[in-house]
């Protein structure tokens, strides 16, 4: 009797997540907003982080807005050159990973997503609200490689859920528009330009634009997680007791003696 041995192999799904490597930003990633050409800004913007402009020199519209302490600007020197140097290194690594999901066609708006690789051919819309489930994990990376515009409609929205927020990295082929009020969230780096319209904000993330012009409206910006940035009102300080001691101890003194109940 000859005995036949079936060797079982189990062969388990690569994830989109074991595809997608971090995009090391290098001095790139101290900035809130980088731009080739010009930054210009209208409004109550506050950025949490550095914003720089190069080979371009010009940054306008602080004040009104806002560049949170430590951070502070830089135009055409070498702190933005050499940014804008990492800014291109950083673009060109998250334009050559391995895409794990062609969404070309696909409106984010609505889609849940694990950590990895998602390509557009062309044009990337966001409608509403795109969830990334980072399944826990605070290493998890996204990211978005879009052959030409990212567009958002106004209100859209980029939410996490399961508790950690990773790293988001939106590579942008030509320009990035973000609506009237979109709560997004990643770094986008783009080969041309970025505009936020009224209202809009990036958590976790920064408007990187390689050649062109980075334009806001009223607007805010943190490199870190779970910031505001938003100064809010000086509270006065309490008025010292010592003084006010000092005003009525006399009186104040002969009052109590005055009032004290006698003993039995």
């Amino acid at each position: 009797m000859r005995l036949v041995c079936l060797a079982v192999v189990i062969i388990s799904p690569l994830s989109a997540y074991a595809s997608a490597i971090d995009v090391n930003l290098g001095t790139a990633g101290s900035f809130g907003v980088l731009a080739g050409s010009t930054v210009t800004n209208i409004g109550a913007t506050v950025i949490n982080g550095n914003v720089g402009v190069a080979p371009g020199a010009a940054i306008t519209g602080f004040p009104p807005g806002i560049v949170v302490p430590p951070s502070t600007e830089y135009a055409a020197d070498a702190v933005a050159l050499g940014a804008k140097n990492d800014l291109t290194t950083g673009y060109n690594f998250a334009a050559g990973e391995s895409c794990s999901d062609n969404l070309t066609g696909t409106d984010l708006g609505g889609l849940t997503l694990t950590p990895g690789v998602y390509c557009f051919s062309s044009q990337a819309q966001l409608t509403g609200t795109l969830t990334l489930n980072d399944e826990g994990d605070p290493d998890s990376v996204f990211v978005f490689q879009i052959g030409d515009t990212l567009t958002t409609a106004s209100g859209s929205s980029v939410a996490f859920i399961n508790g950690s927020q990773g790293d988001v990295f939106w590579q942008v082929g030509s320009s990035a528009i973000l609506g009237t009020g979109t709560a997004f969230e990643g770094n986008i780096l783009a080969a041309d330009s970025i505009s936020l319209n009224t209202g809009a904000t990036i958590a976790c993330g920064s408007a990187l634009a390689e050649t062109g012009a980075v334009t806001m409206d009223t607007n805010l910006i943190s490199i870190g997680c779970g910031t505001t940035g938003i100064p809010g009102p000086v509270p006065s300080p309490e008025p010292s007791s010592a003084p006010l001691l000092l005003l009525i101890g006399g009186p104040g003194l002969l009052w109590l003696r005055k009032s004290k109940p006698a003993r039995e």
